[in-house]
C-alpha cells in the first residue's frame, strides 16, 4: 500500500490529469457542458507529462486535444443553426463511411512512419488507437451518438495494447473508460429519443 501512496505522490501531475480525465469521460457520458473544462485540464497537464518524458508524438496529439476541447466547448454552447448549442444525433451514413476510410487510410500512413521511423514493436496499433481517438473526439464535439461506439473500440484495443506493454495502471483506466464511454453510449441514445418526442 505504502508503494501506492509513493507513486501517486511521486506522480502527482499525472494522479491529477487521470482524476480530471474520468471526470471529463463522466461528464460527457452525461451531457454536461464541464466536460469541457475538466477535459482541458487533464490533456493540459498530459502535455507537461509527456513532455518531460520526451514523449512528442503523444504531446502533439495532447495539443489537438486542447484545441478540440475549447472547440467542443464552444459548439456544445453556441453551435448549430440557432446558436444555442448542437443536439446529440447521429452521423449521416456518408459522413461515418469517410471517417472509418479516412481513419483506416490514416491508420495505414502513420502506422507506416511509425514502424519505418521509430523503435514501437506496435506501430499500427499505435497508429490505430491515435488516429481513431481524433475521430471520436471530433465527433464527440459534433454530439454524434457514434463517437461512443468508436470510443468503445478504441478502449478496447488499448486495453489489449496497455496490458501488452506492462502498463497496468493505463489498463485499468482504460477499463474504466470503457465502462464510462458504454455508458454515455446508452445515456445519449435515451436523450436522444427523448428530444425526439419533444
Amino acid at each position: 500500500m505504502q508503494e501506492v501512496i509513493n507513486y501517486f505522490t511521486e506522480n502527482y501531475i499525472e494522479a491529477i490529469s487521470t482524476v480530471f480525465g474520468i471526470i471529463c469521460v463522466y461528464l460527457n457520458a452525461k451531457e454536461n457542458i464541464w466536460a469541457w473544462p475538466t477535459g482541458i485540464i487533464s490533456v493540459a497537464l498530459g502535455i507537461y507529462i509527456f513532455l518531460q518524458f520526451k514523449l512528442y508524438g503523444d504531446m502533439g496529439l495532447h495539443v489537438i486535444y486542447v484545441v478540440l476541447g475549447f472547440y467542443g466547448w464552444y459548439n456544445w454552447l453556441y453551435g448549430g443553426k440557432q446558436h444555442t448549442g448542437v443536439k446529440i444525433h447521429q452521423t449521416s451514413a456518408t459522413e461515418m463511411q469517410l471517417f472509418i476510410i479516412g481513419g483506416l487510410a490514416g491508420t495505414g500512413v502513420m502506422g507506416y512512419f511509425l514502424d519505418a521511423g521509430t523503435d514501437s514493436d506496435v506501430p499500427y496499433l499505435d497508429a490505430l488507437t491515435t488516429v481513431f481517438s481524433l475521430i471520436a473526439q471530433y465527433q464527440l464535439t459534433k454530439k454524434q451518438i457514434e463517437n461512443w461506439l468508436i470510443w468503445i473500440a478504441v478502449d478496447v484495443v488499448c486495453i489489449g495494447l496497455y496490458y501488452y506493454k506492462g502498463l497496468y495502471i493505463y489498463t485499468f483506466l482504460y477499463l474504466v473508460y470503457l465502462f464510462l464511454a458504454t455508458m454515455g453510449y446508452f445515456n445519449w441514445r435515451k436523450l436522444m429519443l427523448k428530444e425526439a418526442f419533444v
